[in-house]
């Protein structure tokens, strides 16, 4: 490198280092950003258990889910998963039966998401949520809670509105 390039370069680097900075303020100013920041935790951390889903033509299913128990695993969800069982899951459950609002952000994957009645009955299907999508999706109608599936699940199983899920877990909270 010869000395004329020198004063360029070094210009150049203060403007990383500044972009940098303001960055890193921008973060540590909003305690959601900061979250984001963190690790994701391993799925192999969230607890596991079964739930199926009885179709209005008597078919059974049954899945292997995690659990996002609590506001971290909420908000972390299927994040960052690049491929899924087609009888894996995650459930969130919302007490209160409201109308909660998903996204995908951080997700590489399509979902289908499920919303799920007091009763136990789906009463939304949105279906192949779009990857990276920061788009929110929620159910025309309150939900006690949310199933994701693989994208496309739901019509390679048959599962449709008006099937019910059966969980520990929304048992407890009707």
């Amino acid at each position: 490198m010869n000395r004329s390039q020198f004063p360029l370069l070094q210009s150049f680097w203060v403007l990383c280092f500044s972009a940098c900075a303001l960055f890193a303020g921008a973060l540590g100013a909003g305690g959601a950003a900061v979250a984001q920041d963190a690790a994701p935790e391993p799925l192999s951390a969230f607890p596991q258990s079964l739930l199926s889903i009885r179709t209005t033509a008597g078919k059974v299913i049954n899945f292997k889910i995690w659990q996002a128990d609590n506001p971290r695993r909420e908000e972390q969800g299927l994040m960052f998963v690049r491929d899924m069982d087609e009888h894996a899951g995650m459930l969130f459950v919302f007490p209160g039966n409201r109308r909660p609002a998903m996204w995908m952000k951080n997700t590489y994957i399509p979902l289908d998401l499920l919303f799920i009645s007091e009763h136990g009955s789906i009463e939304f299907i949105a279906s192949n949520a779009t990857p990276l999508s920061l788009d929110v999706i929620h159910s025309p109608k309150a939900a006690l809670a949310v199933l994701e599936l693989k994208g496309g699940a739901c019509g390679r199983l048959g599962i449709k509105v008006g099937d019910t899920v059966a969980h520990s877990s929304l048992s407890t909270v009707r």
